[in-house]
């Protein structure tokens, strides 16, 4: 085989016939483009016949000779003919700079691409939702189908582990809420009421509240890097292929634990939430114990507890299938894993925070006031 490259140039019927031979690649394409720019006729045959061997580079010098100087190109074999055609679509221009684009056009393409993305994901959560009551009616059908341990194992995380973060936080948050409560009654000297305040807000409001932020950004987030890890190395894939379904063994532990562990949660952080106000009542608004323990008895009702005890599960609910949906929602690479769970803390708290407004109406109208 030639290595070399030739090129002989003839004039034939009135035009001019470049004949390669040899190698047309990088190595000799220099030369060639210097013999070429010393030929100075305008009606050019390219015959390729030659060539025994053509890369890239020699492609783009014959399409150079085409697209320049109109050359007819013959002699080529199949092989070589589908390799210029391939550098030819691929000679467009590169755009230096972007188009000019309208700001107010381009918020409006935001905003209609969020919408349309929001509208998908809660078809989807939907969707999700109803794949998780069918999955819940075959294991209430098939009782041996109930993973306990995969469940205990989530009490443990959801729950147990997340008491201590949960305490301190209702805690402060109490203490917070009585301090800025007593500053603004004290100016009509009302510093009594602090107790109906610090009551009222962490039973009805704050404590199922912060506690379904702070499972949504531990658990929720946990759910969706756990799931999408696992959809990653394909062990989800593994385990529909030995006939395991992810429903009952991932989502449904998760979302069952979840549900019946944000009551005792939502409790346990009103309750802290009041003993943090109390100790701010004590140390600094000298109100004893005992008299803010009857206070506490009697400006809050029962109905406070039963919204608390009704919002919980629904909040666990919508953050454990927010979690679990986004991490099964994981595709290609790593860095969606966490995509994915930033997305499911966000879209988590959001739904919260969307219901809590709801029930607030709701509880309202139906006189729990």
């Amino acid at each position: 085989m030639s290595v070399a490259t030739g090129l002989s140039s003839n004039v034939e019927n009135g035009r001019c016939v470049l004949r390669f031979s040899g190698s047309l690649t990088l190595l000799r394409v220099r030369k060639l483009s210097e013999q070429l720019a010393e030929i100075e006729a305008d009606d050019l045959c390219v015959d390729l016949s030659g060539v025994e061997k053509m890369d890239t580079v020699g492609a783009w010098l014959i399409h150079k000779l085409e697209r320049d100087r109109g050359a007819t190109i013959v002699g080529a074999t199949k092989e070589q003919q589908l390799l210029i055609d391939h550098v030819a679509r691929a000679d467009q221009p590169v755009k230096i700079r972007r188009d000019y684009e309208s700001p107010f056009l381009r918020v409006l393409d935001q905003i209609g691409a969020s919408v349309n993305r929001a509208g998908r994901t809660m078809l989807g959560l939907l969707g999700f939702f109803g794949s998780l009551l069918i999955t819940t009616g075959q294991i209430i059908r098939r009782p041996r189908r109930f993973r306990l341990n995969a469940v205990t194992q989530q009490f443990e995380v959801v729950g147990i582990h997340a008491l201590g973060i949960i305490g301190l936080m209702s805690f402060l948050v109490g203490i917070v809420i009585a301090e800025q409560g007593a500053v603004q009654l004290r100016q009509f000297g009302a510093e009594i009421y602090t107790i109906n305040l610090i009551g009222r807000s962490a039973m009805k409001e704050l404590g199922v509240l912060m506690t379904a932020i702070m499972v949504a950004g531990r658990s929720g987030s946990a759910f969706a890097a756990q799931l999408g890890s696992m959809k990653l190395s394909e062990e989800v894939d593994a385990m529909r292929t030995i006939g395991v379904s992810p429903m009952e063994a991932l989502v449904f532990p998760r979302v069952f634990a979840t549900v019946l562990m944000m009551p005792l949660l939502g409790f346990y952080a009103a309750i802290l939430a009041i003993v943090g106000g109390g100790l701010f009542c004590w140390v600094s608004l000298s109100i004893p114990p005992i008299t803010f323990v009857q206070r506490i008895r009697e400006i809050v009702p029962m109905t406070d507890l039963w919204q608390t005890m009704i919002k919980a599960p629904t909040f666990g609910l919508i953050i454990a299938m927010a979690g679990c949906f986004q991490g099964l929602q994981v595709e290609s690479n790593a860095e969606e894993v966490g995509l994915r769970t930033t997305t499911a803390v966000v879209q988590g708290i959001f739904l919260v925070i969307v219901l809590d407004a709801f029930f607030a109406v709701f509880f309202t109208q139906i006189g729990w006031q």
